[in-house]
């Protein structure tokens, strides 16, 4: 088990917690990192991008001159694509990028990250992260007292007041544990965890790590 000093809003050590090597300790692996993170960007790809083809433009399919005797290239129809107007061959029509890894490549890249923000001194373990609902406050708390100048903060969702007086914030996220992932983790320099979401990531991944080994 992985030992992590436990701080308070003004980092100052108030106890220490331990977390499954499973989980906090992995030995890295970037390409997990490359698949995981490449989904996430093409999944929210639209794939609404198109352009009109010859079907699909405008204009009668009436033959423009005679087959033979003019000197000219035969064509068939205004609605080609070598005419002005004609419609794009071969053109993007619409598509759905969605794919997905495996749940285990999935959570086995959380977990590396996690692991990796650990080995960077980069996770900060907070007892409690209390909240009045103001941006002012939580950004002076990670700022001034934890000396952060870019951070992904995890606190559960019951929290309401956080979730709401961080996500204003440019430089600084904030997710509950059941939506944490990858991207979000790496995209800031630092990670901050609540005891309790720690114990909530901890679990979950787990009984996802152990599932996917049986």
């Amino acid at each position: 088990m992985a030992k992590f000093d436990v701080v308070d809003i003004a980092n100052n050590k108030v106890g220490e917690i331990e977390l499954a090597d499973e989980v906090f300790a992995q030995e890295q692996n970037p390409h997990l990192f490359y698949e995981v993170v490449k989904m996430q960007q093409a999944n929210r790809r639209r794939g609404t991008v198109a352009v009109k083809n010859t079907s699909l433009v405008s204009g009668s399919n009436k033959k423009p001159y005679r087959q033979k005797g003019t000197g000219r290239a035969r064509q068939g129809s205004h609605r080609a694509s070598q005419w002005v107007g004609g419609g794009k061959a071969m053109g993007p029509k619409p598509r759905d990028y969605f794919y997905r890894p495996s749940r285990k490549v999935r959570r086995a890249a959380l977990a590396k990250a996690l692991s990796l923000r650990a080995s960077q001194q980069a996770l900060l373990i907070l007892n409690e992260f209390p909240s009045n609902g103001k941006t002012k406050q939580s950004f002076e708390v990670l700022t001034k007292g934890l000396g952060l100048k870019s951070a992904l903060v995890v606190d559960e969702k019951s929290n309401g007041h956080l979730l709401l007086s961080i996500r204003n914030l440019t430089k600084f996220d904030v997710l509950p544990p059941e939506a944490i992932n990858l991207e979000s983790i790496l995209k800031r320099k630092n990670l901050v965890l609540t005891q309790a979401a720690a114990k909530q990531i901890e679990t979950a991944l787990l009984q996802a790590l152990s599932a996917g080994k049986a």
